[in-house]
This record gives structure tokens, C-alpha cells and sequence, in this order.
């Protein structure tokens, strides 16, 4: 057997293991990227034809699945920028769904002349390099539209375009990095098939040129692309004297085939937002001893007020009820509110034993919430907590506005001689409106985040802080 049979046969094996191994990891692994890339390209697009920077191609519809085609790069005048940037990021929408929806991604599929499109198509727009002052029209154009939509006053769309721009930015780096090797595999393909064509033409001791090589390729690959550089490789490597060298080194490369599947590096532990919720926890928390405090100060003012209503007829009517049995009647206060939407006077009946009740009620709740460490917070899960201050918020705020109006009952109806003995809330009520804000921000806070945090894993994306 001859030397150059020997090395194509052992090329032919090394060839396998290697494709055998880029199937389970790096074809896996640019699938995965190609995919990532699309969902975020479109996230944008979509964004800019929400936010009317550009307009739908109603011709895109019509386009019709086949080879992979990189749409215009072309420069293109002022006057025709807004049709042209529409059409053509429309193209690329379609192209890259072409691409990671409609073909088998193997690499069979992976030709030099595919990869090449591959490469053209991601590097459409330079998202390494975005600017509007760039060289590149189709860069410089989008480059100007992010920067319209980083100056909007739309926080949530600017955080989607910081997301996309920094992931498109990341998996350009990583899908070129899969490629390279994809690349390096399918040119020793390739001249191994080149190898198997003029074998058999050349016999040992001379030299081919690289049209003679294009002759035996043409005729027996009619329509093939040709790669003249790649034929002057193998020139080198099968016919000149540091041949065997170069081949050694191809077979050392092809052999580098790591142990077990490959495994992806353990990503930073994304910092969490949980830490808001349990802030404004504690905060709305913070209230239990003011209501407390208030509740021992109510319950003074209503001694006051007992003793104002108390003449000879419901000194007997007590009386009777309590040799009937009878439950005491309620105590009822009508109280008066400015209604937050329109301003008005709202009157509205308040029961004090209920209204205590409640009081006891919620502060115990919240003195429970609040005195819990964070790291005891911490371990419940965000949809239970996220109630929890919801709610609490919501009851706080009712209670201030019942509170506060009592208070002002209190004062405006007491008997002038008990005037001055009346317990006034006015500092309790201060308290308490400032922690129910705070607690309302930290709320707002995290459900802004929440918001896009779960939109971006929707999108495939990186969160951004």
C-alpha cells in the first residue's frame, strides 16, 4: 500500500471520529446559538416595527424557502433609507428563520460553501461593532435605530434593546467559534474527496497540478465548487518534501478529541431580585407596632366618647340588655373622607369592635412578616411573598385612610371639656404612610423587574442590570 493510500485511509478514519464528535457537541452547541440569535434578532425587529421605526415588507409573505441568500449591503440614498432598511432587516428575519427552523443542521450540511453564507448572514450586521457611524450601511442604519429607541422614554423597551444588543454581541463571538471548527473539519473533507478523485489518476512520483486537479474534479464533480487554495494543501501535504509533517500535524489536530461529552461552563448565579420583595416586606412590616400604639390610643379616645354618649335612657337600655343577655349594640362612628379620584366628601360607617378586631388582626399578621429574618424570607417562594405584600400594602393604605378620618372624628366630636385629653395620631399616621410608600416602590420595583426578567427568558436572552 502506498504512502498517499495509507494517509487517505487513516484521514478517512480520523475524518469519522471527528465528525462523529462535532454531531454531539459543537453542531449541538451551534444549534443552540443559531436559535438564541434569532430570538433576540426578532425581539428587536419586533420592537422596531412596534415602535413604527420601521414598517412590515408586504412582500416578505411571498418569499419563498431555498437557498440561503444574504440579503443587500449595499449603500442606498436618504430618500429610500426607510424602504430599504425595512425591506432588508425583513429579508434577514426571514433568512435566519430559514436557517434555524427549515434545515437539518448536521454537518453534512455544513459545506465550505455554506458556511460561508452562514458567516455572511450573522455578520449582516456587525453587532460586535454596532454604531451608526459605521462603514457598513445595513450596520450604520441599525446602529441609528437603537440609538432612537435608547433615547425613548420607554424603560422596558430600552432594557430589551441593551439585552438584545449585548446577546447578539455574545453569540456572534461564540457561533464564528463553532464554525471555525465546523470550517477546519469540512476542508480536510474536502480534499480527502479530491484525494479520492486524483489518486487514482496520478501515480506515485508525479506531481498535479492544481488544474490538473480541477480537470479530474470538474469531470467527476460537474457543478462542484473548487477551492483552488485548498488543492495547492494538498499539493504540499501529499507531494513535497515536508509533506509527511503537514500531515502528521492534520492527523494530530483531527485526533484532539476531548474525553466525554462536552460541558458547558456553570454560569455566575444571576443575582437575584428577591432581596426588593423582601425589603418592602419588612417595610410594610414595620407598621405593626404603630397600629398598636394607635389602637391603645383609640381605645382611650372611645372612653371619651362612652362617656359622652352615656345618658339616663342608655344607662337603662343597658341595663336591660345586659339582664336580656343581650350582645351590646355595636358601636358605630360616621366617618368623612376626601375621595382620592374626585375629591369629594364620602361619609362612611365604622364599626369600632370590628374595627379594632382588624387592627389586632393585621398587625399580628405583619409583626410576624416583619420580624422574620431574610434569610427566612428568602427560602418562600416570590409568588407567596409577592401576595403577601400585595395584600398587606392594599390593607395598610384602607387602614390609614379609616384611621386617619377617625382621628378627625374624634377631635371634632368629643365634648369641649375632653378636648384636650384626646389622643392625637397625627405622627403614628406619618409613620405609617411612609412605610406603605416605601413598601409600594419596592413592590413596583420588583414587578418592573419581574416583568422583564421573565420576558427576557422568553427570549432566550441575558437579563441585564
Amino acid at each position: 500500500m502506498s504512502e498517499r493510500t495509507d494517509y487517505q485511509k487513516a484521514l478517512a478514519e480520523a475524518l469519522e471520529a471527528r465528525r462523529n464528535w462535532l454531531e454531539k457537541t459543537e453542531v449541538l452547541d451551534l444549534k443552540e446559538k443559531l436559535r438564541a440569535f434569532y430570538t433576540a434578532y426578532t425581539s428587536l425587529y419586533g420592537l422596531l416595527l412596534k415602535k413604527g421605526l420601521v414598517k412590515e415588507d408586504p412582500y416578505k409573505g411571498d418569499a419563498k424557502m431555498g437557498v440561503i441568500v444574504i440579503p443587500p449591503s449595499g449603500p442606498f440614498s436618504e430618500t429610500e433609507s426607510g424602504e430599504q432598511i425595512s425591506i432588508r432587516l425583513a429579508s434577514y428575519d426571514t433568512q435566519l428563520d430559514y436557517l434555524v427552523n427549515f434545515y437539518d443542521l448536521n454537518t453534512g450540511f455544513f459545506t465550505l460553501e455554506r458556511i460561508k453564507l452562514i458567516v455572511g448572514l450573522i455578520k449582516y450586521v456587525d453587532w460586535v461593532h454596532l454604531s451608526a457611524t459605521s462603514e457598513s450601511p445595513i450596520t450604520a442604519a441599525v446602529g441609528s435605530l437603537v440609538n432612537r429607541l435608547r433615547s425613548g422614554s420607554d424603560p422596558m423597551g430600552i432594557n430589551i434593546v441593551n439585552g438584545v444588543t449585548v446577546t447578539l454581541n455574545k453569540l456572534t463571538g461564540g457561533i464564528m467559534a463553532d464554525l471555525k471548527a465546523l470550517t477546519d473539519f469540512s476542508k480536510e473533507a474536502y480534499k480527502l474527496e479530491l484525494r479520492t478523485i486524483i489518486n487514482p489518476a496520478f501515480p506515485e512520483g508525479k506531481t498535479p497540478s492544481v488544474t490538473d486537479i480541477k480537470k479530474k474534479y470538474g469531470a467527476a464533480k460537474k457543478g462542484g465548487s473548487f477551492y483552488s487554495e485548498l488543492a495547492e494543501e494538498l499539493i504540499k501535504e501529499d507531494y513535497s518534501l515536508n509533506g509527511e509533517e503537514l500531515r502528521n500535524k492534520i492527523l494530530k489536530a483531527l485526533g484532539n478529541i476531548p474525553a466525554g461529552p462536552k460541558t458547558k461552563q456553570t454560569p455566575k448565579a444571576e443575582p437575584t431580585i428577591k432581596p426588593i420583595l423582601i425589603e418592602g416586606i419588612q417595610a410594610i412590616g414595620s407598621v405593626a407596632s404603630t397600629l398598636s400604639a394607635i389602637g391603645e390610643k383609640f381605645d382611650e379616645n372611645e372612653i371619651l366618647m362612652e362617656r359622652r354618649r352615656v345618658g339616663f335612657w342608655s344607662k337603662v337600655k343597658r341595663v336591660m340588655g345586659q339582664m336580656l343577655h343581650q350582645e351590646p349594640e355595636p358601636t358605630i362612628y360616621e366617618i368623612e373622607f376626601a375621595d382620592g379620584s374626585s375629591g369629594t366628601a364620602v361619609k362612611e360607617r365604622v364599626n369600632f369592635t370590628t374595627l379594632r378586631e382588624d387592627m389586632e388582626k393585621k398587625a399580628k399578621n405583619l409583626a410576624s412578616a416583619g420580624n422574620r429574618s431574610a434569610a427566612n424570607l428568602e427560602a418562600l417562594p416570590d409568588d407567596q411573598l409577592t401576595r403577601f405584600l400585595e395584600t398587606a400594602i392594599k390593607d395598610v393604605r384602607s387602614l390609614h385612610r379609616v384611621l386617619g378620618a377617625l382621628d378627625d372624628y374624634f377631635k371634632a366630636t368629643v365634648d369641649k371639656e375632653d378636648r384636650n385629653r384626646v389622643k392625637g395620631i397625627k405622627p403614628e399616621l406619618a409613620t405609617i404612610k411612609n412605610a406603605f410608600i416605601k413598601a409600594s416602590e419596592k413592590f413596583t420595583e420588583y414587578t418592573s423587574l419581574k416583568a422583564e426578567e421573565d420576558q427576557f427568558k422568553r427570549m432566550g436572552i441575558d437579563s441585564v442590570g
